[in-house]
């Protein structure tokens, strides 16, 4: 696993999507950010929020929410993007609510339960037993298909093209 360990803690920062737990490394969390306006681009995924002007830098946002086929919902005053960098890009995840960064010992993280029969689990590592709840460990670099990571590039290079016209 590469989350950052500290002896046999991970830490993670976890997050809220419905009603379920997830946990992210937290070296690969850039910053976490109130959401900003957001510009929407023509054509771009479903799941696709549009861009953000971060720094001068146009950083395409994903809905988790709709990546993980759940109902829309307004956005309010807990509602936050983490911006990560994956393999070679940088993005901004939408999620309910960013909850805590929590040290998690690697003895309380099982693998991920084959759930359901097509339902795609390759972005989930793991699931950490909590004392009173479950983390549900996602592996970011894997919510994407290659396919949609190609549409999220695609999205940012016409939103940069436009900008810089």
């Amino acid at each position: 696993m590469s989350e950052h360990v500290t002896g046999d803690l991970l830490q993670l920062v976890s997050f809220v999507i419905e009603s379920e737990e997830f946990g992210i490394d937290i070296l690969k969390v850039q910053e976490i950010i109130r959401p900003v306006a957001i510009t929407r681009v023509p054509n771009a995924p479903s799941f696709v929020e549009g861009v953000i002007n971060l720094r001068g830098r146009i950083v395409p946002v994903v809905d988790l929410r709709k990546r993980f086929g759940l109902p829309e919902r307004e956005q309010d005053q807990h509602t936050r993007i983490i911006v990560v960098e994956l393999i070679d890009r940088v993005v901004g995840f939408m999620m309910d609510a960013v909850k805590e960064v929590i040290r998690v010992d690697q003895s309380v993280i099982e693998p991920a339960p084959d759930l359901a029969i097509g339902i795609d689990t390759d972005y989930i590592k793991g699931v950490a037993k909590l004392e009173d709840r479950l983390l549900i460990l996602l592996e970011l670099e894997e919510v994407l298909t290659a396919d949609e990571k190609k549409a999220v590039r695609a999205t940012e290079e016409v939103a940069s093209t436009r900008a810089a016209a």
